[in-house]
């Protein structure tokens, strides 16, 4: 008996796991067929490669690389196939589109590195230029535009049938539309096989044949060995060209941005999502297409603290699903809090106002700066104290005293609070003070009392 492990994990190699996931994707019969097209594919390279190497042809060798595109194709098509087998786990929460999606990108850059090389291999030829045989070059030309083609033609591959159709044209499929629209106009009953956008990979099939042809027939022709350099140039920019915008839009995708073409369709269910009962607000969206055809989002959505939240769902899911097929939706209710007006408790004897008197702050500017009557500035284009920086005291509330100070009667002064019915009689002084506060004077021996003079009596 042996000892029972019972967290202990199975540890794979990337060998294993690679071979397991073979067998997945090969159980289905539909790989069969996907299978059986690589293994022909890779004798046909094999065979081109030699006839490059006996030719010394680098026009045809750049031929043979679309060969090798061809193969990558068929191993993106066993990838998507992969794809739909496998579901989210809690790592790929969103699935396994996006490995179709890299397996695209992947197979156009590598299309445009085998360009390039070729137009570095081209650019050494042109300084010294060799002799090309042209004995299998011919028979090389046709065994691959017709494995190329059959291949293409006979294999249903969904990534790159949904890249070539959504990414922008080339400048190879551009001139090849123009020519098309002018042949049809002339005759009509050709416009089904002159199409305004052909496929682009059976249009650089077609075209890099075409141009292995013209150099065989230059060549043997004229022994113009030079034709074969120029071809293999042409050739590697119609590869660069083709490829390139695939490569690009396949970029984007995986950079998570917004299709250019669904942002007006977004932004109208966005504008419809706002005018629902009970949404307040729309924010923090976020739309980016997760694979080829499936596009994802995520939105936050504000609504009002008597809003149902699951009604307020299910209509937003419903407007968005339409597009969105991965949609997560936020809501939360509104956190907007009326402020509370805070009271203080007022003391009993604070209410009585006869008994007090406010002491306001004194004033901040020197005395010889105003006025022995008025007591304001000189300059009435000064700003008061309260306005003015780093005063001391700004916030400073009035202080409050209790009245127990003792006035002789008989001086002419007023003693306690004046009824409301005397204020005018008092002059303008303050409901419950004296007389003597209502007017701002520098002068203590102002009369309280209007009509009379300093010692009391009525003036004539």
């Amino acid at each position: 008996k042996g000892t029972i492990h019972l967290f202990r994990k199975s540890q794979r190699s990337l060998v294993g796991k690679l071979t397991h996931e073979f067998r997945l994707v090969a159980a289905d019969r539909r790989s069969w067929k996907i299978l059986l097209f690589g293994a022909i594919n890779l004798i046909c390279i094999g065979l081109l490669l030699m006839w490059c190497s006996s030719t010394n042809s680098i026009a045809l060798t750049a031929y043979t690389y679309l060969t090798i595109f061809d193969l990558f194709s068929l191993v993106t098509c066993l990838i998507s196939y992969w794809v739909m087998m496998k579901k989210p786990s809690s790592v790929y929460s969103f699935g396994f589109e996006r490995f179709e999606v890299l397996a695209v990108f992947a197979s156009t850059v590598l299309a445009q590195l085998g360009a390039l090389f070729i137009l570095k291999e081209s650019a050494e030829r042109f300084l010294e230029q060799p002799e090309i045989h042209t004995g299998r070059l011919l028979v090389g030309t046709f065994v691959a535009l017709f494995f190329n083609l059959f291949t293409m033609l006979s294999v249903r591959n969904k990534p790159f049938a949904y890249v070539s159709e959504a990414a922008s044209t080339s400048w190879l499929q551009e001139h090849v539309a123009d020519l098309s629209r002018s042949i049809n106009t002339v005759l009509p009953g050709l416009s089904s096989i002159f199409l305004p956008r052909m496929n682009p990979f059976v249009l650089i099939d077609i075209a890099g044949a075409l141009a292995l042809c013209i150099t065989y027939m230059l060549i043997e022709i004229n022994n113009y060995f030079a034709v074969d350099t120029a071809s293999a140039i042409a050739i590697a920019l119609m590869t660069f060209g083709t490829m390139y915008p695939m490569s690009v839009y396949s970029g984007k995708v995986l950079l998570q941005t917004t299709p250019p073409h669904v942002i007006g369709q977004l932004d109208k269910l966005l504008r419809e999502v706002s005018t629902l009962d009970g949404v307040l607000e729309v924010r923090n969206e976020h739309f980016w297409t997760l694979g080829f055809g499936t596009l994802a989002g995520s939105v936050h959505v504000r609504i009002r603290r008597d809003a149902n939240e699951q009604m307020v769902l299910a209509h937003v899911t419903n407007r968005l699903y339409t597009l969105v097929s991965t949609l997560t939706v936020q809501i939360f209710k509104d956190d907007w809090i009326r402020p509370t007006l805070s009271s203080v408790p007022i003391a009993n004897n604070m209410l009585n106002l006869s008994d007090h008197h406010v002491i306001p702050m004194p004033s901040l500017k020197a005395a010889d700066n105003l006025n022995p009557v008025t007591s304001t500035p000189a300059k009435p284009s000064s700003p008061p104290p309260e306005f003015s920086f780093n005063t001391p005291g700004k916030n400073v509330n009035p202080l409050i005293l209790l009245n127990t100070q003792t006035r002789p009667y008989g001086m002419g002064l007023n003693h306690g609070s004046a009824p409301y019915s005397s204020v005018f009689n008092q002059g303008f002084g303050i409901p419950g003070m004296g007389a003597t506060q209502g007017l701002r004077t520098g002068f203590t021996n102002v009369p309280g009392r209007y009509g009379t003079n300093t010692y009391g009596q009525p003036r004539p």
